[in-house]
């Protein structure tokens, strides 16, 4: 009898649980899911629910890698990327809990090789100031090298010093890598800890996030991990595994749904984990106040603006407070989102960089717990980006039909070749090679750009991964010489042009 009866109030109980959820959680999200991830060639994805302090949802959709059929499961693991942004902000907020720093610090108090290229800039950046984005830099400046590139954590930061910002110094927005790379290596500096180890003990742990790493050695071997795809010509394409572990504290963090489900109870709970604290909730707050207005919203849509605390950007949606942060590395897009008034959590990992169903289904979760009317968000906004990528797909092949023509350049293709050096980057060099011009970039061995002529001297480039596009770029010469050559990139790598100056000293 008591077997009964414990077994019938486990069943209410389960049946409790579920007739709280929204019906598009309990009856559509399965067929919600698998249509659109059809409509964005996603090939896999993972989705968790949490709400009330219990996991609502945790499932994996579609399969690892196009070739297999393996499954995407609660334990298959995607390059998180930004969503690691959190994690390091929240270590340097539970050490100024601990009176440890203080996330108003100078820098350079910590770290006194710590150099921007403005002096003020230098003298006055607090930690604070480089968890929420306000050092000057353009969104994505300086990432053409930073992004899995060959150099160590310290010469990156050492480098930031040659990046020319944008932006005077806290007057503007400016999405930086670099600027939470050098906030993390500051915390080995006050626990002699390193930044990897910093995490593993306080958080993956004690938090039973046992799938979690931070290195790239950890998923290439991992044999439930996803492989990275993207989109080029409305084809997918394998792409390699992004080594981040230079950006660790801004980008690294390799997990899966089921380990992201108990960072989000931990964050929804005040700290606490299965009733233990993890992090106390002052440390908590911290993270999640206002410090970098990013942009005044559209009230249409039920958002007046967003801001940035310290690794979560912060945006009001009716009346309530959504606190998420995003990640992408290439072959991944991810979310990480939860709402305390709500006490909801959610996370939605994709393995193509090529959509926004992640996105889209993150704003369909929310809706739906908030009562409001359904509308098919990942259709409409499918069909917003599917236009604007057949005209970026329409630019690229008028400009292959150009470089099919063979147009003869200003100069002799000999003339383009040698060494050239931007301030930022470093080296690249142009060879001759099978009778193509060829860029070959210093810090990413692995990287080639194809040059073709397009007449004068302009070139169409396209990089041998396709993370990085296909672009036209330009030679600047004078007096029948090649002064220098400006490389760009996709906009997601890094926005900026990069002028590199021919090094006519060295020998080719």
């Amino acid at each position: 009898m008591k077997k009964l009866l414990f077994s019938l109030s486990i069943i209410n109980f389960s049946l409790s649980i579920a007739f709280t959820q929204p019906t598009f959680v309990q009856d559509s999200l399965d067929k919600y899911v698998e249509r659109e991830m059809k409509r964005w060639n996603v090939p896999g994805s993972a989705v968790a629910i949490v709400k009330d302090g219990k996991v609502v949802l945790m499932k994996g959709y579609g399969v690892r890698a196009t070739d297999k059929q393996d499954k995407v499961d609660e334990n298959t693991l995607f390059q998180i990327a930004s969503n690691t942004k959190a994690f390091t902000a929240t270590s340097l907020a539970l050490l100024d809990f601990q009176k440890r720093l203080s996330l108003d610090d100078k820098v350079t108090k910590w770290m006194p090789y710590f150099k921007l290229y403005d002096t003020l800039a230098t003298k006055e950046a607090t930690i604070k100031d480089l968890l929420c984005h306000r050092i000057g830099f353009q969104t994505f400046q300086s990432d053409l090298l930073n992004w899995n590139c060959n150099l160590l954590r310290k010469e990156l930061i050492l480098n930031m010093r040659n990046v020319k910002p944008v932006y005077s110094f806290r007057s503007h927005y400016g999405y930086c890598n670099a600027a939470f790379l050098t906030a993390g290596e500051i915390i080995p500096l006050v626990t002699d800890t390193s930044w990897d180890d910093f995490l593993k003990y306080h958080y993956f742990i004690p938090l039973k996030m046992n799938h979690t790493s931070t290195t790239y050695k950890t998923i290439i071997a991992d044999n439930n991990a996803c492989k990275p795809y993207t989109i080029v010509d409305d084809k997918l394409v394998l792409l390699p595994y992004a080594n981040v572990d230079n950006l660790g504290p801004a980008a690294s963090i390799n997990s899966c749904v089921k380990d992201l489900a108990n960072w989000l109870m931990m964050q929804l709970d005040s700290g606490r984990f299965e009733g233990k604290k993890i992090v106390s909730f002052e440390a908590l707050q911290m993270t999640r106040s206002s410090n970098t207005i990013i942009a005044d919203m559209n009230p249409k849509n039920g958002s007046n603006f967003q801001v940035y605390g310290l690794g979560w950007f912060m945006v009001d949606y009716h009346g309530i407070k959504i606190i998420r942060h995003d990640g992408g590395a290439d072959g991944f897009v991810t979310t990480v989102c939860f709402i305390p008034s709500l006490n909801l959590g959610i996370v939605v990992l994709t393995n193509t960089d090529a959509n926004s169903f992640y996105a889209a289904l993150r704003s369909q979760i929310i809706d739906a717990y908030m009562n409001l009317p359904y509308s098919n968000i990942s259709e409409r906004i499918y069909k917003a980006v599917s236009a604007n990528t057949k005209f970026e797909n329409a630019e690229v092949n008028k400009m292959r039909e150009v470089a099919a023509k063979k147009q003869k350049p200003s100069l002799k293709p000999e003339d383009y070749i040698g060494s050239f050096t931007n301030e930022v980057y470093g080296r690249i060099t142009i060879k001759i090679e099978n009778n193509n011009l060829i860029v070959h970039f210093s810090h990413h061995p692995f990287l080639i750009g194809k040059l073709e002529p397009l007449g004068e001297n302009d070139f169409l480039c396209t990089y041998s991964v396709a993370t990085y596009g296909i672009k036209k770029i330009n030679f600047k010469v004078e007096n029948g010489k090649v002064k220098s050559v400006a490389i760009r990139v996709n906009d997601f790598v890094d926005m900026m042009d990069y002028e590199f100056t021919k090094d006519w000293f060295v020998k080719m």
